[in-house]
């Protein structure tokens, strides 16, 4: 991260907020909306600082800042957690308030009070009373702020948007618990100690990076190490922010914002960037995460353009949400188990491709461009564990040939996507060797999936793969006893997870097998009611290494046919 220009330090709130300087969310920003869990959770948080023995301070998370004079910043990440904080803080005025109007050490609290405001919040100017805030809240949520909160003015209770009602019940929720834990105590200095000292123990890691791009890209390296940051934000500040250069109406700006948060709301805000990318990389050339704001950021650039970009996603929003969700309405009995198949084998590098099909291609056509996708998922990903970098050049570069009119046919789109088809040589090897460790919960679902498409081949039935009806028997098993002394230990950890030494029973069939002998499970076996569980009891009289080997071998020839796309083999 040395080559981005930011800069990055550990700040508490005292150091944030009481140093004069000033911040504000962006005016397209996300609207306040923490709720009572959230609030519940920093009060715990807080009142384990105090606690005898708690902690000596509390880590809030990243404060993503933008500035470019150092004096000013625009606050890309973390406003819900300062806008908290700051309500929290007006409550404690509030709570100043009413020790004053009871009589309650008036001058002292009066004086108290001011200074908390001047350090954490800012100042009314003595003559308008107008109050000069250190910290400005997005468009929808600032006046409420400034008008009612700022000044401790009555709460309107009616007649608000959402969000304020929000701020509002936020406001209340911290006034009410403060004064019941200190208010009650009668008491200014206690009061003004909570601040002052909570103040020293909450911090931040603040990064302060110099425009937009940067800011983006911290998002991307920190999202990428695990840090889920709000890039979604970012890049609805920068659309609102073109339209409303252009033209700064209001009720543009609300169809906008109504339009945007459908979008949000239908993928999540920590979807919505895989989304924007899939969408991006389904039109266009194929754009790397870190290069994905830049590239946008250089090509919309007007109103109309950024409407354009807004409608367009729209189309392509409920099909990238069914494209993890088998059971959407939009999908055909067909197109399900291919869609399953595809969220079993948890691949997306082919989404710019199937939100383009979806578009561009006859029903029957997208149906079938699913199955070639979910056939060559297998091969390429399941088996093979190939390079997905490659995967992903390919599949949008045949989303980009069929969006721009190079290719129009369902064969085309298969002829462009041959180099990342396994062929059959490579695959049966792959297949041969492949060891899948039943003890990721995944895995063992993949295997249960490999063993009833076997079983649905050699003996034409269908089983329902989450069915609990069956199980999965490792013949060798997983901790053999002494009547397993044919396999060495450095063999038992080679083939017990090889895919030959894996079946599928009825539980019925399968519950008292246990560690059982060979001997003993070849006769429980030569009575299933699977096929292929049959087939391992009739041809062999004991287990070993090369069974295993073997039968294995076996399945790979059957996969080879079974997982197939006969004009790429």
């Amino acid at each position: 991260m040395s080559s981005l220009n930011f800069n990055t330090s550990n700040q508490t709130y005292r150091q944030i907020m009481g140093n004069g300087l000033i911040y504000s969310v962006p005016r397209f920003q996300r609207d306040y909306s923490w709720t009572d869990v959230e609030w519940e959770d920093l009060w715990e948080d807080i009142l384990q600082l105090f606690a005898v023995g708690g902690e000596p301070e509390h880590y809030m998370g990243y404060l993503v800042l933008q500035s470019s004079d150092n004096k000013k910043f625009d606050i890309i990440d973390s406003q819900q957690r300062l806008t908290t904080l700051s309500i929290f803080t007006l409550a404690v005025l509030k709570n100043f308030d009413r020790l004053i109007s009871e009589g309650i050490e008036p001058e002292n609290n009066v004086r108290r009070r001011d200074q908390l405001r001047s350090t954490f919040i800012g100042y009314l100017n003595p003559v308008t009373l107008i109050p000069q805030s250190k910290l400005t809240l997005n468009r929808n949520n600032d006046a409420f702020y400034q008008n009612f909160l700022v000044p401790l003015e009555p709460l309107p209770q009616r007649g608000r948007k959402a969000t304020e009602h929000q701020m509002r019940k936020a406001f209340e929720w911290f006034e009410t618990r403060i004064w019941q834990e200190y208010g009650t105590k009668r008491n200014g200095a206690s009061l003004a100690e909570l601040l002052d000292k909570l103040s020293d123990k909450l911090f931040f890691t603040e990064i302060v990076v110099g425009d937009e791009l940067n800011a983006y890209k911290v998002f991307e390296t920190l999202n990428a190490r695990g840090v889920k940051l709000s890039s979604t934000d970012l890049l609805k500040n920068y659309l609102f922010s073109v339209v409303h250069r252009e033209i700064n109406d209001e009720m543009e700006l609300n169809v906008l914002d109504e339009k945007w948060e459908i979008l949000v709301g239908k993928l999540g805000s920590e979807s919505f960037p895989d989304f924007l990318r899939s969408h991006w990389n389904s039109r266009n050339k194929l754009v790397r995460s870190s290069d994905l704001f830049k590239t946008i950021r250089g090509k919309i650039t007007n109103r109309r353009e950024v409407f354009d970009m807004v409608r367009e996603m729209e189309k392509d929003a409920d099909v990238y949400a069914a494209l993890s969700a088998p059971e959407d309405e939009i999908w055909s009995q067909e197109q399900r188990a291919y869609i399953s198949e595809l969220k079993l084998f948890n691949v997306r590098q082919l989404f710019p491709l199937l939100l383009c099909g979806y578009r561009k291609l006859e029903k029957t056509e997208f149906t079938l461009l699913l199955k070639i996708c979910s056939i060559i998922s297998f091969r390429y990903n399941v088996i093979g564990n190939l390079p997905t970098n490659d995967q992903e050049r390919v599949y949008t570069a045949a989303a980009e040939q069929l969006q721009n009119g190079q290719i129009t046919t369902l064969a085309q789109v298969i002829d462009a996507l041959k180099s990342i088809y396994p062929n059959d040589a490579n695959f049966n090897h792959a297949f041969s060797g492949k060891v899948l460790r039943t003890t990721q919960s995944r895995n063992k679902k993949m295997v249960r999936y490999i063993l009833f498409k076997l079983e649905q081949r050699i003996s034409d039935s269908v089983h329902d793969i989450d069915s609990d009806l069956y199980s999965l028997e490792h013949i060798l098993p997983e901790n053999p006893a002494s009547n397993w002394e044919q396999f060495t230990d450095q063999e038992q950890d080679a083939f017990v997870y090889r895919l030959g030494n894996m079946t599928m029973m009825k539980k019925s069939e399968n519950r008292e097998l246990g560690n059982a002998a060979f001997a003993a499970k070849r006769d429980v076996f030569s009575k299933s009611s699977f096929k292929l569980t049959q087939k391992i009891a009739a041809e062999n009289n004991e287990w070993t290494a090369a069974r295993i080997d073997m039968l294995q071998k076996w399945m790979a020839g059957q996969a080879q046919t079974i997982w197939r796309v006969s004009q790429l083999s």
